[in-house]
């Protein structure tokens, strides 16, 4: 395997696992505003319990995510210098900006959060939550507009020739808001609220399945409930907004989307099926026409395909079709779940519905898993573009790294990351096998005998 495809591999395996948590950080900031939010206009103390237990979460997940994301940094010199090269002025705006707005503003207020509840006042506290939450979607939108100049690159100038030839910005904000940067940062922001939430809603249901923790849990899956259903139907609108802006600027990308081979009329949307590359066809379950009224608002006019598209600048078409088709998949489950336990909620069913909380607890992996395959579709999607017109991958890895040092670099992230994961695994579980209530403050649950003790005697409700 030649050492560009093999420095693909690598970048891809520690974005991949680094990506698992900056999500979780921003959907469960998002949650810990409004959890504290209620708790500051309410005064319910099962709020402030509910918010100190997520903190704890929250700092885990924000943990890995800094010491993960670095590796990335050092990925682009050993492994992409050309690419650096040429990227290095834009990149340099975006990202030095993320750290001005961003990384400082989580890291000034992050011991607030963490460790104010009786040092300062419950206002200054709210306010530090508000100030890290914020830090965190920071993060998002210089990360996101960067590569959004990848992906469609705006308000720069190309100096030099072949290898000394580098990109610099001559409109800042012609850069920052390229033609895809909106759309895309509205997308990655509403799929890392519903890694969040989902989160949420796993660990109330397993402590509803576990009947431990109903009052906490109740109060974190009705709050939960409402979040998804209303992030959901705002990432159904930002998925067919993304996607019609990439059938104008990346009309490759969205053709190995939907494997549309031939430009015609009418052209059909496959909801299930698989690229056949060797024939040229798509085969599955389609509907004609579909497509282009997704597309064009029509249910005529064509949509573009491979047929327009020279061969070198096409994508790999599989890979990309089918990682598109299962983050809807993924998308199609968390609704489903969301509405089946919105229903028995309704119902007040649902901590008696054993199938409806297993699914609510494996849901936690339907964000996950669409978050992964859908930058899949994106950076995929993108080749043999590393910066879509003007760089291809294959000038943008470095001159002097050899093959056999990327396999070794790949051997050792697997076996470092596999003992990261284990020990986030370990720490996650310690934390929800302990659960909401601190040492010296247990609070007792209506499935506790002392409780119905309690109960009896006094003719009230214990805490």
């Amino acid at each position: 395997m030649d050492v560009v495809m093999l420095s693909r591999i690598q970048f891809a395996l520690t974005s991949g696992f680094h990506y698992i948590y900056p999500p979780l950080s921003i959907g469960i900031g998002l949650m810990l505003v409004l959890f504290e939010g209620i708790y500051i206009k309410t005064k319910n103390p099962l709020y402030k319990r509910i918010t100190k237990f997520w903190v704890k979460i929250f700092a885990l997940t924000f943990a890995l995510g800094v010491a993960t994301g670095l590796v990335q940094l050092f990925g682009f010199g050993t492994n992409w210098a050309r690419y650096s090269r040429f990227v290095g002025d834009v990149f340099g705006s975006a990202l030095g900006a993320e750290g001005v707005f961003a990384f400082f503003l989580e890291a000034g207020f992050l011991g607030v959060m963490l460790f104010g509840w009786d040092k300062v006042s419950a206002g200054m506290h709210y306010f530090a939550t508000i100030c890290v939450a914020a830090g965190s979607h920071f993060s998002a939108v210089w990360i996101v507009v960067a590569n959004s100049w990848m992906q469609t690159p705006q308000g720069h100038q190309v100096v030099g020739e072949g290898n000394a030839s580098k990109a610099i910005v001559t409109d800042f904000w012609a850069m920052v808001f390229n033609p895809s940067s909106i759309d895309r940062l509205v997308h990655v922001v509403l799929g890392c609220w519903l890694a969040g939430i989902f989160f949420i809603l796993s660990v109330s249901a397993y402590y509803m399945l576990k009947k431990k923790h109903l009052e906490f849990s109740k109060a974190t899956m009705k709050l939960g409930l409402g979040m998804a259903a209303i992030v959901l139907l705002l990432q159904l609108w930002s998925a067919d907004s993304t996607s019609r802006g990439v059938a104008v600027n990346q009309p490759s990308k969205l053709a190995a989307m939907e494997g549309v081979f031939n430009t015609e009329e009418a052209t059909p949307l496959t909801l299930i099926g698989w690229v056949d590359e060797k024939n040229q066809k798509t085969k599955g379950i389609q509907v004609p026409g579909l497509l282009s009224f997704l597309v064009h608002r029509d249910f005529t006019t064509p949509v573009t395909g491979f047929d327009q598209i020279p061969k070198d600048e096409r994508p790999p078409i599989g890979i990309v079709f089918q990682s598109f088709h299962i983050m809807i998949a993924m998308w199609g489950l968390m609704a489903l779940v969301t509405i089946a336990a919105l229903y028995l909620w309704k119902k007040r069913r649902i901590a008696k519905t054993k199938w409806v909380l297993w699914f609510l607890i494996v849901s936690v992996g339907f964000p996950q898993i669409a978050n992964q395959v859908g930058w899949m579709t994106a950076e995929i999607g993108r080749q043999p573009w590393i910066v879509y017109g003007l760089l291809k991958t294959t000038h943008g890895v470095s001159p002097t790294i050899v093959s056999s040092q990327v396999v070794m670099s790949i051997c050792m992230f697997i076996i470092i990351y596999v003992l990261l994961f284990a020990l986030f695994i370990f720490l996650l579980n310690h934390k929800i096998q302990h659960g909401p209530e601190d040492e010296d403050e247990a609070v007792l649950q209506p499935e506790d005998p002392l409780y119905r003790n309690l109960k009896k005697a006094t003719g009230r409700e214990s805490r």
